[in-house]
């Protein structure tokens, strides 16, 4: 068994694994942009990046990644699963130059007679088969047990027979998959109990998925079990409910053990828009660690509370994930939660008038309608009666786009009293307004903030002219404190327009 304070290995297998959820399919390019991060800046000890022969663009996109690695000196901790197959996998894997391969091996007596209709002897002549064409090919093997969690609790026999069979190959990991994510954490720690104890000497890996939502509990059982290593999916991605979840899986073992890592929590978030993005499956906003709400505390009596010592802190702080704590506006919102927002914002105001904004913030979320911290200048102005309009104005904005047509965008707009005129193209409606705009900004010599995410909000119902709710977030290099504004109007493109201008009159100080 593991000893108490030892390196457990991070394995990540979204870009293989994770690629199983429902609709998801990663490019080679990104595919190299998630391994880069992975192992670079998030620091995970190893990536499972592909499935061998599976299709040509999947040769393609390991190779590159190959590449790329070998000049980083990181081609040991790139890893492929392959298939029991006598050497055709490992012929397909020598075109690509990967060299550790995952092999996938029957861990259950079920599966292995009635997928494979093979007895145990000829499934491990097999294994030892495809080993022995690696081994000449230089590769460096580790297997699954695909469903052992089945093959443990239903034919134990059959677990500790391929143990000490194929042991005696030159394995160098075994894989414990939970494939069907069937274990609970009890169950987990009674199996690695055993088996760890059986054969002392073998390295074993955690592979487990989230059906009944214990992934994360059983990825603690396995590691105090005596597991060395453990499999991760960015965002919990993965077939059916997915992968264990890295964020959650090394938020709790860092907090819940003495094991550590070498995951840097600052990079999590950071991971996981990068996931997000490319693979299209948005988060939800309460996701643990790494959704767009988690931090943020919505009951004024919370903000009164961390305002006078952290009261409603727990050790999951944002700042150990390049985050920092929000306070939501709306009917529930108290003095301390206006307060810290106006801090947010470099602002203070009278009690007479904090005290108004307070109201008004309330009654608008009676309305139900969104308050963000960017929303409180506006607020502030209408009751106080300045205009903030008068410095930045987006005059009149004409975007052309359609099937067949380059996008194309006019901005008109008013600063400090001159107009100034700016045209541009782009691959959208949106991104021709920005080009066009920024031809305005150059010449005012005016820098804005990265956009870092842009979601669209439209309300269930199916009608044509609903409102649309534009919210962009927008961040500088190195800033753990983004702007978020919203933008609503009948027009998808209006909406984003006006959250832009938005963004405009904050960082131009005119608030």
């Amino acid at each position: 068994m593991t000893e108490p304070n030892s390196k457990i290995e991070i394995l990540d297998v979204t870009l293989r694994d994770g690629e199983q959820t429902n609709g998801v399919s990663f490019s080679w390019q990104q595919k190299l942009n998630i391994t880069k991060h992975l192992l670079k800046d998030l620091k995970t000890d190893r990536v499972e990046i592909a499935s061998a022969r599976v299709s040509p663009g999947e040769f393609e996109a390991v190779g590159k990644i190959i590449d790329w690695a070998k000049g980083e000196g990181l081609q040991d901790r790139i890893e492929i699963l392959g298939f029991v197959d006598s050497d055709k996998t490992v012929e397909w894997m020598k075109g690509t130059g990967v060299k550790v391969l995952n092999l996938l091996t029957k861990g259950s007596l079920n599966h292995l007679t009635n997928q494979l209709r093979k007895t145990p002897e000829e499934h491990f002549s097999d294994i030892k088969q495809t080993v022995d064409f690696a081994r000449e090919a230089g590769i460096t093997v580790n297997v699954y047990l695909e469903d052992w969690s089945n093959g443990y609790l239903h034919s134990r026999d059959y677990v500790i027979q391929y143990l000490q069979t194929v042991s005696k190959f030159p394995i160098k990991r075994f894989y414990l998959a939970d494939t069907l994510g069937v274990l609970s954490p009890e169950e987990v720690r009674t199996a690695v109990t055993d088996l760890v104890g059986l054969f002392p000497n073998l390295w074993f890996e955690f592979h487990g998925h989230n059906d009944y939502d214990l992934a994360v509990a059983n990825c603690l059982e396995a590691v105090k079990a005596g597991v060395r290593g453990l499999h991760v999916a960015v965002n919990g991605l993965g077939e059916r409910a997915g992968n264990s979840p890295l964020e959650a899986v090394v938020t709790a073992l860092h907090d819940k053990t003495k094991f550590r890592t070498s995951v840097v929590e600052k990079e999590i978030t950071s991971a996981s828009r990068l996931v997000e993005v490319f693979s299209g499956k948005r988060i939800s906003d309460n996701r643990p660690i790494v959704g767009e709400d988690v931090f943020t505390q919505t009951a004024g009596v919370h903000a009164d509370g961390d305002k006078k010592g952290n009261l409603y802190a727990n050790p999951i702080l944002p700042e150990r994930f390049g985050r920092s704590r929000v306070y939501a506006l709306g009917k529930l919102a108290g003095k301390a939660s206006i307060t810290e927002n106006l801090k947010q914002l470099g602002m203070v105001l009278s009690p007479e008038i904090e005290k108004k904004v307070l109201e008004r913030v309330i009654e608008l979320g009676d309305q139900n309608k969104t308050v963000t911290k960017e929303d409180l200048p506006y607020i502030i102005s209408d009751i106080t009666g300045e205009n903030l309009e008068s410095s930045f104005r987006i005059e009149t904005c004409t975007v052309t786009s359609g099937i067949g047509v380059k996008p194309k965008a006019e901005v008109k707009v008013k600063y400090q009293g001159n107009l100034y005129e700016g045209k541009g193209e782009g691959d959208g409606g949106y991104d021709a307004f920005m080009n066009a705009l920024g031809t305005i900004l150059k010449t005012l010599k005016i820098q804005i903030p990265k956009l870092f995410d842009y979601e669209v909000r439209i309300p269930p119902g199916g009608n044509t002219n609903a409102l649309v709710e534009t919210v962009i977030t927008w961040k500088k290099e190195g800033d753990n404190h983004p702007i978020r504004t919203i933008g609503i109007d009948s027009d998808q493109q209006v909406a984003a327009v006006k959250a832009t201008e938005r963004m405009l009159h904050i960082i131009l100080g005119n608030v």
